[in-house]
């Protein structure tokens, strides 16, 4: 693997960086363009899959933010080409790694020691880099640890690499600038506090006590002592990442156990303690043959606000989409529908969002959920691939939906991603309240 001896911290090495991506992708556009001219039938296949290593090849030399979005947009399957999501998942735990000085460095200066006078054992090669860190293995009194050190200058380029990345998003993804400065405050937030490790720490020790009771789910020690603001310690977990676990043809009571410890991990999370965390994607969590999970990394952590949660939740009780002045109440709540709407535009975006609401929320309306059938998740995708072809939506004046939603549905969007690559069938926990008060046949 090829392994990285510094990273870009200044602004102008990082505004270079993302413009030569830019510069490459335009080449990439004319090569296509010109080939085309010879064979009109010519897929974009070619053009998807050249981008995606142009684009990941920059963004993977500057780490953090601007690999954190790659890895986001990895998970959002109907929103980027194929060839795009699949080299964008190796974000999530095989970027390139930093080189061993530079790991040196770091803790030279959070603790004033190397590694090797903290430790008993330090692996200075890293056995998983993703976006903001990258994780290494060390014992210390006979106990074996997973360290993750973060990659320097990232915390301090959050907000210009954001700025920077926008034009490149908008051009690459077809969006509305309109909409993502709407939820740049919200993605810009979460990844500051994803490059505070004090913090981290402190939440992962919070949440994987309060969540200890819930079956098959494990969870590391952690070590303040051997932690710092850029340097996080805990115990090392053993397992596989999801696309690993599934080449072992784990058998569908293993992949239920397992499908059932996640669902039941961000059910108490989200219902009871009302922070979840909000980055469900494979390289969090570690899968075991015995149905067990191991799960790690809780730098991306929501909160949500009580006034959002009663909204969004009530939705899903499926008596509340008929009753029509309760549902037009929270789609306003909600900011799905606005006051600068139109009587027209009122019923097209209630009659859209109904149906929307109707199909996510599938899942809560029945007692067991068979999420490996993938009837559900095509008819998913295609609707989420038609509203990009919505002229309302494209013609709209202002950007629809909470800026809370934006970590909310993407919790969901991962758990629902992860729940189908296992095949696993679920008891779909959830409150009594958002049971439907009808009984059905």
């Amino acid at each position: 693997m090829k392994i990285q001896t510094s990273v870009p911290t200044s602004k102008v090495a990082r505004a270079s960086q993302f413009m030569k991506a830019g510069v490459k992708v335009g080449g990439n556009y004319i090569k296509h363009y010109s080939k085309k001219l010879i064979d009109p039938s010519l897929s974009k296949d070619e053009l998807h899959k050249d981008n995606a290593a142009d684009i990941y090849e920059a963004l993977s030399e500057l780490k953090g933010s601007a690999l954190k979005m790659a890895q986001m947009l990895s998970m959002d399957r109907g929103l980027l080409p194929v060839a795009y999501s699949d080299k964008f998942a190796m974000a999530q735990y095989s970027a390139p790694p930093l080189s061993g000085p530079l790991v040196v460095k770091t803790f030279i200066t959070y603790f004033g020691k190397s590694p090797s006078q903290l430790f008993d054992k330090f692996t200075i090669e890293a056995v998983n880099a993703a976006s903001i860190g990258q994780v290494h293995q060390a014992w210390k009194d006979g106990k074996k640890l997973a360290v993750k050190v973060q990659y320097p200058g990232v915390a301090d380029a959050v907000s210009s690499d954001l700025r920077i990345a926008k034009p490149l998003a908008v051009r690459l993804l077809n969006l509305n600038e309109r909409d993502i400065d709407r939820y740049m405050g919200e993605v810009e937030s979460k990844l500051l506090e994803e490059t505070d490790y004090e913090l981290e720490l402190k939440r992962s020790i919070e949440i994987s006590e309060a969540c200890a009771h819930i079956p098959d789910v494990v969870f590391p020690k952690y070590y303040p002592e051997l932690s710092s603001k850029r340097i996080l310690t805990m115990d090392w977990l053993d397992g596989m990442h999801l696309k690993e676990f599934m080449k072992t043809n784990p058998s569908q009571d293993v992949r239920n156990q397992i499908g059932q410890a996640l669902w039941d991990f961000y059910d108490f999370q989200i219902h009871t303690l009302r922070q979840v965390h909000a980055d469900p994607h494979p390289g969090n969590f570690l899968m075991r043959p015995d149905g067990s999970m191991g799960v790690i990394d809780f730098g991306c952590v929501k909160v949500i606000p009580d006034f959002y949660y009663d909204n969004y939740f009530r939705l899903v009780n499926p008596d509340t989409l008929e009753d029509p002045v309760l549902t037009e109440e929270i789609f306003n709540n909600l900011e799905f529908l606005t006051p600068e709407d139109s009587p027209k535009d009122r019923v097209f975006f209630s009659d859209l969002f109904k149906e929307m609401t109707l199909m996510l929320a599938e899942p809560f309306a029945v007692d067991t959920f068979d999420f490996g059938d993938d009837r559900y998740f095509n008819k998913v995708y295609a609707f989420a691939e038609g509203l990009a072809n919505v002229q309302e939506l494209k013609n709209s004046k202002v950007a629809r939906g909470s800026q809370d939603g934006l970590y909310v549905n993407r919790t969901y969007y991962g758990l629902y991603a992860m729940l189908n690559e296992l095949k696993a069938r679920v008891v779909t926990t959830k409150p009594e309240w958002l049971r439907s008060t009808k009984v059905l046949v």
